[in-house]
């Protein structure tokens, strides 16, 4: 690893690293919640693994507890994540990757990671890595912790960790929100969703709240001289 490419994955491993306050707790409900629904250890290993989605995997091992088919649980899980197609669009205007990197940040890519990139004035493939993987490390490692100690671990929601993740993404949009345009379309969009997620599954509300705002974003900035974008860096 060249030394820039290292500078900027310590740089984005680092930017994490606050999240892991509710990341951890819920990496081990999730392996206790796998392990009662029957997975074996290697089973919910995998599961962080290979899906990597925290929502997902939750979902997933409800679903096979509740004896659902494959197919159930696969078509479930993709809904739930259909929102990573509008995370991949919008970071390839801001970070040109190429094929092979591609992959690799596909697979590794999350709602944590994708917030501090896109906050970042100048990500790099090297600072979305180490975004990344500050998140799969401990994910991973406290799976792993949570299967081998089992059900004697307490909700995250009574230790009152649960509000970490949205707050992170409030202190990551707010700075964002230089102009009237950004304001109206994270409200607008913000709105959307969550009316949406009152009659439809998260997945989709989060899917049409994202298309809805991201047109009107592109239409109310159409005409906006490039100079004149207040989500542009300044030049230094």
């Amino acid at each position: 690893m060249s030394p820039p490419l290292l500078r900027d994955f310590v740089r984005g491993f680092r930017a994490v690293i606050p999240l892991w306050l509710g990341l951890v707790p819920f990496s081990l409900a999730y392996a206790v919640t796998a392990r009662s629904a029957g997975l074996g250890v290697l089973d919910t290993q995998l599961m962080s693994a290979l899906v990597f989605a925290g929502g997902a995997q939750f979902s997933a091992a409800g679903l096979f507890a509740a004896g659902a088919s494959g197919v159930e649980i696969v078509l479930t899980t993709l809904l739930l994540n259909v929102r990573h197609v509008l995370y991949g669009l919008s970071l390839s205007q801001r970070l040109p990757l190429a094929p092979a990197e591609k992959l690799v940040a596909a697979h590794f890519l999350t709602d944590e990671a994708y917030g501090v990139a896109l906050a970042d004035p100048r990500p790099s493939f090297g600072y979305l890595l180490g975004a990344e993987l500050s998140v799969f490390v401990p994910w991973n490692l406290f799976t792993l912790a949570g299967s081998l100690m089992g059900q004697g671990l307490p909700d995250p929601a009574r230790l009152g960790v649960d509000f970490v993740f949205p707050l992170a993404f409030l202190v990551l949009l707010v700075p964002m929100l230089r102009g009237a345009v950004e304001a109206g379309v994270a409200v607008l969009s913000g709105s959307l969703a969550f009316g949406l997620s009152q009659v439809l599954p998260g997945g989709v509300a989060l899917l049409i709240a994202g298309v809805v705002g991201s047109l009107v974003g592109a239409l109310c900035t159409t005409d906006r001289p490039k100079d004149q974008n207040p989500a542009e860096p300044e030049a230094t």
